[in-house]
């Protein structure tokens, strides 16, 4: 790996390519790479499959890629947060997988951590596990629900040193520690970029180990909604 990996963030997404499945961190707008999304919005791609807990906000994050067509396939748990997603699906320009929350959550983690797959009771019994393998444990029925990996991940981060550690802050933390797990390249927005050794090896959550490129954050989110700071 190089001693640093800092790119802009046009030169990270040239590893984005149509039809490619994308892990995006976030709850909701919270934890959301949000400045990457907003390049992204101007690169020449379309067919995307999205792993994410929503698909943004109408208008907002990835709400902006869907309104553009560039999305196929949502796979997550919170679909409402956007009113555009239920109108794309009726009008057959979305599929959508719904996944409870910690099924999502744990699907991305059996990814990265090379396991394809686990038995869970949630879901068990409802449409949501039409067409899933169910097995019998112990005389209760789970379902099988396969492990979920991606081409690229798309996350963010609070600090990042020069090698790729990455520190979270707080709850923005979110889907993001797993989802740099589970891509064969991942891209991390960061607000802030230390020197190797500023970080305390107890803070840091990501090993550089899993991210390729650490990009600057232009963009924020604030109680009025997003900001530019770029």
């Amino acid at each position: 790996m190089h001693l640093d990996i800092q790119l802009s963030i046009d030169e990270a997404l040239k590893h984005v390519k149509s039809d490619q499945t994308l892990m995006v961190g976030g709850f909701g707008l919270v934890g959301s790479p949000l400045s990457i999304i907003e390049h992204l919005t101007k690169h020449d791609v379309s067919g995307l499959t999205v792993i994410s807990n929503n698909v943004g906000e109408a208008g907002e994050g990835l709400g902006i890629l869907l309104r553009q067509g560039k999305l196929k396939k949502a796979i997550g748990s919170y679909f409402t947060s956007n009113r555009d997603v239920a109108k794309y699906y009726n009008e057959g320009k979305l599929e959508l997988e719904l996944l409870p929350q910690g099924t999502l959550s744990e699907a991305i983690r059996a990814g990265g951590a090379g396991i394809g797959g686990f038995y869970t009771k949630t879901a068990v019994g409802t449409n949501l596990a039409k067409g899933k393998e169910t097995k019998e444990i112990n005389g209760e029925t789970y379902l099988l629900q396969e492990a979920l990996k991606a081409d690229v991940a798309i996350i963010k981060a609070w600090k990042a040193d020069r090698l790729g550690n990455l520190v979270y802050y707080k709850t923005a933390r979110n889907f993001n520690p797993n989802m740099a797990t589970a891509a064969a390249y991942v891209i991390a927005e960061v607000d802030e970029i230390v020197d190797v050794g500023e970080l305390s090896p107890d803070e840091i959550a990501t090993p550089h180990l899993y991210v390729d490129a650490i990009v600057k954050s232009e963009l924020t989110l604030t109680k009025d909604g997003v900001k530019n700071i770029g």
